[in-house]
């Protein structure tokens, strides 16, 4: 059996909506966020990764005044990934992180999107890239903070399925994120952020990194007692060509992802 529903975040842990679930479009509307304060807030705060992407576009989710969800267009991680899909340069974008109020109904992730990709559209850009993670995270006392997701939302809206990315060795730490291998490639080499992936070790056990001492060091001493490993098989990846005519030039698209609702834990769908 396949999943009737659809993912949300609260409070970094999931949550569902019945799948098919109608919006009422008249109470929310869609606009640009033009700054990172209000965007990064709110990711921060809903998102399980409980991290923020470097951003190039934000759009917000209103209803009435309040913000009840944030879709972040970003710097592509993998710019090898992005120069497979049609466009040049910035003509491509992806999709870096897309959170709702577990309030909002199942249909309104869709629609947020679809006004999303309008805006793209008008402004030019060509293509979107966007991930899901299958991989489930645990803290260290074993509570499931995220237990993955294969994409559904894209799937109903056509997207192009590409496969799998290139796996990888996570470094979790106990309260279930990942520290990633950017951040860790920031603290060693000493480059701009090198201190925030410092105080994530230190907030959860390490011992202050001192002025002066070698980062290399403290990291080879702390990472292994901060954080745990886990193999990654690859997100699966899914793209959108925004411009009229130009889904040709996608690759085919492989056979969607499924999850069966066994292999869930759904406390509190409604």
């Amino acid at each position: 059996m396949l999943t009737p529903i659809v993912q949300r975040w609260q409070n970094r842990r999931a949550s569902y909506r019945p799948a098919g679930e109608p919006i009422q479009t008249r109470l929310y509307e869609v606009a640009e966020i033009l700054r990172d304060g209000p965007a990064r807030d709110y990711v921060l705060r809903q998102h399980y990764s409980g991290s923020y992407p470097a951003a190039r576009r934000r759009f917000g989710l209103y209803r009435g005044v309040d913000l009840v969800g944030v879709a972040v267009f970003s710097v592509g991680v993998n710019e090898g990934a992005l120069r497979g899909l049609p466009g040049e340069g910035e003509e491509r974008i992806e999709l870096g992180r897309f959170v709702l109020d577990d309030d909002v109904p199942a249909n309104g992730e869709t629609w947020f999107q679809a006004r999303c990709f309008e805006q793209l559209r008008r402004d030019g850009l060509v293509s979107v890239l966007s991930n899901a993670d299958p991989m489930p995270r645990r803290t260290a006392a074993g509570e499931l903070v995220f237990p993955g997701h294969v994409g559904t939302i894209y799937q109903a809206s056509n997207a192009v399925y590409l496969g799998r990315g290139t796996s990888r060795t996570l470094h979790l730490l106990p309260d279930g994120s990942v520290l990633s291998a950017r951040a860790l490639q920031k603290l060693r080499s000493g480059e701009t952020g090198w201190r925030y992936a410092a105080q994530q070790l230190q907030r959860h056990g390490a011992e202050d990194l001192q002025p002066g001492e070698d980062r290399r060091s403290w990291l080879r001493q702390w990472l292994p007692r901060v954080c745990t490993t886990q193999r990654h098989p690859g997100n699966h990846r899914y793209a959108w060509a925004l411009q009229r005519g130009d889904r040709r030039h996608l690759p085919q698209s492989q056979p969607y992802p499924k999850f069966a609702v066994s292999q869930l834990q759904l406390p509190g769908v409604p």
